[in-house]
């Protein structure tokens, strides 16, 4: 069977899932929605950089594109700036009757006990009036902690605590509101930026930790968050901008689900700008890792190393953000209407495999 699909936005993400839904011989790019008017009437492939046409004109006629009817809906369009817009989009596609795979509203991963129920109703109502299935998921918040750390502990005799973390270089992250903005690098240490200030962690991360709980079937008395910062030696300049001297350059915080006063999943990111700061935080594996630890009996500890065939580690997570929404499309569309978390869903596996043995 062939998925038509829809691809929402062509930014970090959206232009690898064009790559990726062009790759899968089981998918068809039916339309791509853009916000940037120069960006209209742009032939897809253009817009994912793959050198070829692809015969999908971009437009910003949503409508248009919803009368389509697609099966399902790849939405990338940032939310970190505007939650409410991007929920009313989701809205909106669902009670069309189109299934969506997003990579945002993060806390739409596993939204109960992080968020109130009022963020999150209205998209379960429009999922229920359109017959429509809604997926939130990426690398992290995604699968790095969800189904690789659940997947881990099942080779487990006793779970004392799982920690998930991303350690990662942010220097070629070419996203300057997310890196300056959201996350605080490039100000002042004593400014205190749109992630760090008190709850916004929980919403971004705190899905994590409630679905990790769930998983293994545990109760959480609480969520607590801990952050610390670092300064730049000297100023330096990365893919973003400019890093002046003494203001953020490296960030390290834990969103912690804590039960009987002890932290037992913690999400952990560790981030710098440069390699040689904080030389004493955890190292990656290689260029850039997520990292499962499940202490217990036994430890087991779990490196999933990321590099992109252009050399570039922060490439990797973009295409894994991507490919594990375009990946879903299948199991998304077959699903029962509703919001799906990854404890809904079977294993996603990829299909690159499978067409180069047919290619041949």
């Amino acid at each position: 069977m062939t998925y038509r699909v829809v691809q929402w936005s062509t930014g970090n993400v959206g232009r690898h899932a064009i790559a990726g839904i062009d790759a899968r011989p089981d998918l068809e790019l039916a339309g791509v929605w853009v916000s940037n008017p120069a960006k209209i009437g742009r032939d897809a492939g253009d817009l994912a950089g793959l050198g070829r046409d692809l015969g999908v004109a971009a437009t910003g006629d949503a409508e248009a594109l919803l009368a389509l009817r697609p099966d399902c809906v790849v939405y990338t369009s940032m939310a970190d700036v505007r939650l409410m817009e991007a929920i009313d989009d989701l809205c909106r596609i669902l009670r069309a009757g189109v299934n969506v795979v997003s990579s945002s509203p993060v806390f739409l991963q596993f939204p109960d006990g992080v968020v109130p129920p009022e963020m999150s109703d209205p998209v379960r109502e429009a999922a229920a009036a359109g017959g429509a299935s809604v997926f939130v998921n990426g690398i992290d918040p995604g699968f790095a902690n969800d189904v690789l750390p659940l997947a881990v502990t099942g080779i487990s005799e006793r779970i004392d605590q799982v920690r998930c973390m991303e350690i990662l270089n942010y220097n070629t992250y070419d996203q300057a509101t997310v890196l300056f903005d959201i996350m605080g690098f490039g100000r002042p240490l004593d400014d205190v930026p749109m992630l760090l200030q008190p709850g916004v962690l929980t919403m971004a991360w705190g899905s994590v930790v409630r679905q990790i709980a769930a998983g293994l079937g545990a109760e959480l008395d609480e969520i607590a968050e801990w952050h610390t910062r670092l300064p730049a030696p000297e100023t330096f300049a990365v893919s973003a901008g400019t890093i002046e001297k003494g203001t953020a350059a490296a960030l390290r915080f834990e969103v912690r689900g804590m039960r009987g006063g002890e932290a037992v999943v913690v999400l952990e990111h560790v981030t710098r700008l440069r390699d040689d700061l904080a030389p004493d935080w955890p190292q990656p594996a290689g260029a850039g890792c997520y990292r499962v630890e499940v202490r217990g009996e036994p430890n087991y500890t779990v490196d999933l190393r990321l590099l992109g065939t252009d050399g570039d580690h922060n490439t990797a997570g973009l295409k894994a953000t991507a490919m594990r929404l375009v990946n879903a499309v299948p199991a998304v569309v077959e699903a029962p209407p509703g919001l799906l978390t990854a404890l809904d869903l079977p294993l996603i596996p990829g299909r690159g495999l499978l067409r180069a043995r047919e290619a041949r």
